[in-house]
């Protein structure tokens, strides 16, 4: 005669031991997959802002290019006296000497398209194909540009901005050097990414 008979307490054992096994798979498929919803730490870092002192740069001099924010490089010159004055020669040649086509900040719709007169933020990227557009700040013929007052120059295709990062008209760039958002946080250290009182 066969033995029928049920040992509950090893039958709820069994079933407790399965829900447990199943809520743990479960858990552990959710958990990646509900972390893929959130950005990582490197996608964070990549859109936060930076900071950079300006303290020990001089006029004529360009940090960068900052390996940054948002995976673009950042240039930050300070520019002299007489680069400023460079910038009032010949408006005729740029395409866009105001920035009003672009979608600019507010206070780069100027002639020196930053907050202060003499430090200028530029994203570091030709507007035509995101070359780097290499830092020529010099008065002196270029073979690209016989009067040559001093600015950007793309080797790539052959683009020129002028030292607050105007586009040249006439070439393939179509428009001024994008000025990121940032502010001063204080005379020397200047908050690349974002707008003061905005985060």
């Amino acid at each position: 005669m066969s033995d029928n008979s049920v040992n509950p307490g090893r039958r709820n054992f069994l079933l407790g031991a399965t829900a447990a096994v199943g809520a743990g798979g479960v858990a552990g498929l959710a958990v990646p997959f509900v972390g893929s919803w959130t950005p990582s730490a490197k996608a964070l870092a990549a859109g936060a802002p930076i900071k950079v002192d300006v303290s020990r740069l001089q006029p004529g001099e360009i940090l960068g290019p900052i390996p940054a924010w948002r995976d673009k490089p950042i240039f930050v010159i300070r520019r002299s006296e007489e680069m400023l004055a460079r910038l009032s020669e010949k408006p005729e040649r740029l395409a866009d000497p105001m920035s009003d086509r672009e979608q600019q900040p507010v206070y780069a719709k100027n002639e020196t398209r930053s907050i202060r007169p003499d430090i200028v933020v530029l994203v570091g990227l030709c507007t035509h194909l995101s070359c780097s557009p290499k830092y020529r700040p010099t008065i002196e013929p270029q073979t690209f540009d016989a009067e040559w007052v001093g600015g950007f120059y793309c080797p790539c295709h052959g683009s020129k901005f002028d030292l607050a990062g105007r586009v040249y008209e006439g070439v393939p760039a179509p428009s001024n050097l994008e000025v990121p958002p940032h502010f001063y946080e204080s005379d020397n250290v200047v908050v690349i990414g974002e707008d003061e009182g905005v985060a």
